[in-house]
């Protein structure tokens, strides 16, 4: 092998090294996910992602972040450390629309006793969605859990809510996703790391 080629194969290694460690774990939709993210001082991993679909449209983008891999609904809300949900749209969405769709995915997956406690936390969730007047494709929302403090939420890197501090309100927001009544059944094997053509990974919205 001659010196130019070996030059030539050197520097496509260290392209592709610097590829895998660009931070960009998946492409979904045209959308790329980091494959790591920071919350609360804690290096946090990509754990699953897949489309939100309603009916046949694509309406956004979700990625779940933990400390550690989970495969299943209870070890993701047992698990200790901060947690994150990314979502990003791939249309323009309603304030109302959305926050319809996050309040629903709540009660659903829910029962009385549970949702009575959340009242107050519920009240202010629908509050945040109500001064945002519209969420356009592009936009990113992250739904973080940060230990000793509670939930926060950003809109395009903006904090755009106060602190809910309540752990089992984190836990109720993960089942709009991953509850036994999920908002979008496709969704959530995704979310759990399961391959778009494992068993449950399809089925209707």
């Amino acid at each position: 092998m001659n010196k130019r080629m070996r030059l030539v194969r050197r520097g496509m290694a260290i392209a592709l090294l610097l590829a895998a460690g660009s931070g960009f774990a998946a492409e979904i939709a045209g959308v790329r996910l980091d494959d790591a993210v920071r919350v609360a001082n804690e290096d946090l991993r990509l754990n699953g992602a897949g489309i939100r679909y309603k009916a046949i449209f694509k309406v956004y983008v979700a990625g779940l972040y933990l400390a550690e891999k989970k495969t299943t609904v209870p070890a993701v809300l047992a698990a200790p450390g901060a947690k994150r949900v990314s979502i990003v749209m791939l249309r323009d969405v309603s304030n109302e629309e959305f926050g319809r769709g996050f309040m629903s995915g709540i009660t659903q997956n829910s029962d009385r006793n549970e949702t009575a406690k959340l009242v107050a936390q519920l009240q202010k969730f629908g509050e945040i969605f109500a001064a945002i007047p519209e969420l356009k494709k592009g936009d990113m929302l992250t739904v973080d859990w940060v230990p000793g403090s509670g939930t926060l939420i950003h809109l395009n890197g903006r904090k755009i809510s106060e602190v809910l501090p309540d752990a089992s309100f984190y836990n109720a927001i993960l089942r709009i996703w991953l509850g036994d009544k999920p908002i979008d059944s496709r969704l959530k094997p995704a979310l759990l790391g399961a391959p778009e053509d494992a068993p449950g990974a399809r089925g209707s919205s």
